[in-house]
């Protein structure tokens, strides 16, 4: 693979002016880029400076901010037309200046940078693979994979197209995980935003209200109240702290090491989350796996690059030791057999496949049963969450109504009384 290289430029155009700047090539030789400069800019190159790798990794870091991130969709999108192009004949590097300059006229700004950039490192000498490899916060390392397949086969443009069915293959089952989240998520947001606002603004004003009439509080409703205040004096504090917590837990997942494995270990022990990301991440695995052994690439880099494709941290870990095994020896199954956590149903289709030389149709079918299982889960997970909402939303309203009512009934009492006795 060609080195990615960042350069500090300085040329003369041909109207006498000069430009000044930075430019990123997968190019081994200084010579190369040089050469690539005085071609794109029409230009004499005055100055050409090679960044060290620190400082090329600060300018990196700065920039992806800034960055517009491709959509999943975007880029199955982008794969499939570049499939097409080039398996009609069209040379690649036309094929990415249709997509370029139709992407100039959409709303794919960020796709055509992307294709902006290829074109540049193609013309610098780049090869395809190493162009594409270039741009890993954009394509999968599975998909930079089957390019250099593709590339040193002659089927590039059906790794294309099967790196385009794998993204969108992956979409649906994204897609799947968040129908699943976004109903219980929008009612307990709401129930909370409701709850706050009773606390907030109702229950100090019953309390005022209660307080003129001299009215005795419950301990239930003192309690209430004295929350209520605390909110109310609070409230900024209690957000502030709140917020500080999610930005401190988001920290320590992405940073802390262990934090995740933590919580997906968790997750795989809860009942309801427990098929969820079962469900999701084995049909996530076998996917990239199937993916992998199909394009022809060995089991042991096949699990190396699903072990650090995959985000549930549970099968993570687990399929880097499947790796570490199969590397000493042992066969994929009875490798999953010993580390655990794999359900017999998988490790039992693997050890078929491994031995009728099926592997990648076995794991097909894995991956359609535990995306049918998703799908089940999603369809009836709403239903499942329904009563539980309802118990939830029910108890935490009438702890509200109550504690507010029992006043109100003690005060009638009390009138009703003195109206008897003064009767």
């Amino acid at each position: 693979m060609s080195a990615m290289n960042t350069y500090w430029y300085h040329v003369m155009l041909a109207d006498g002016s000069k430009r000044r700047g930075l430019v990123r090539l997968a190019v081994e030789r200084d010579f190369s880029a040089r050469i690539w400069l005085e071609r794109t800019h029409d230009a004499v190159v005055l100055s050409l400076k090679k960044l060290p790798s620190w400082a090329a990794g600060a300018q990196e870091i700065i920039s992806r901010p800034f960055r517009e991130r491709v959509s999943h969709e975007d880029l199955a999108g982008f794969l499939r037309d570049l499939a097409l192009m080039v398996g009609a004949g069209v040379p690649i590097l036309e094929a990415l200046r249709t997509i370029e300059s139709e992407g100039e006229m959409g709303e794919q700004p960020r796709l055509v940078g992307v294709s902006r950039s290829l074109l540049d490192d193609l013309g610098a000498g780049a090869t395809v693979s190493d162009a594409f490899a270039r741009h890993t916060d954009v394509f999968p390392e599975s998909v930079c994979n089957l390019v250099a397949i593709g590339e040193k086969s002659g089927k590039l443009d059906k790794m294309l197209l099967e790196g385009a069915d794998h993204i969108e293959r992956l979409i649906r089952i994204n897609r799947d995980i968040r129908t699943a989240l976004i109903y219980p998520t929008f009612v307990f947001a709401t129930i909370f935003a409701v709850a706050l606002f009773w606390i907030y603004y109702v229950v100090p004003n019953m309390a005022q209200l209660f307080k003129q009439l001299n009215a005795k509080l419950p301990p239930v409703t003192s309690a209430l109240v004295s929350f209520a205040d605390w909110m109310v004096r609070y409230v900024w504090f209690a957000l502030l702290i709140i917020v500080l917590l999610v930005v401190a837990f988001e920290f320590a997942k992405k940073h802390v090491p262990g934090m995740r494995a933590m919580l997906y270990n968790i997750g795989h022990k809860l009942p309801i989350a427990r098929t969820l990301l079962r469900s999701s991440g084995l049909a996530h695995a076998t996917e990239h796996l199937a993916l992998l052994v199909r394009a022809g690439i060995d089991v042991v880099t096949s699990l190396d690059i699903l072990g650090r494709a995959t985000t549930n941290a549970f099968y993570q870990s687990r399929i880097q030791i499947v790796r570490d095994r199969v590397a000493r020896g042992e066969r994929i199954a009875s490798a999953m057999r010993q580390t655990g956590g794999f359900p017999a149903l998988v490790t039992r289709m693997v050890a078929v496949g491994e031995e009728s030389g099926t592997l990648d149709k076995q794991l097909n079918h894995l991956a359609g049963e535990y995306r049918s299982r998703l799908n089940n889960l999603v369809a009836t997970l709403g239903e499942i969450i329904k009563p539980a909402i309802i118990i939830v939303a029910g108890a935490v309203f009438l702890f509200l109504i109550v504690a507010l009512l029992l006043p109100i009934y003690d005060l009638v009492r009390q009138t009703v009384a003195t109206s008897l006795t003064g009767g």
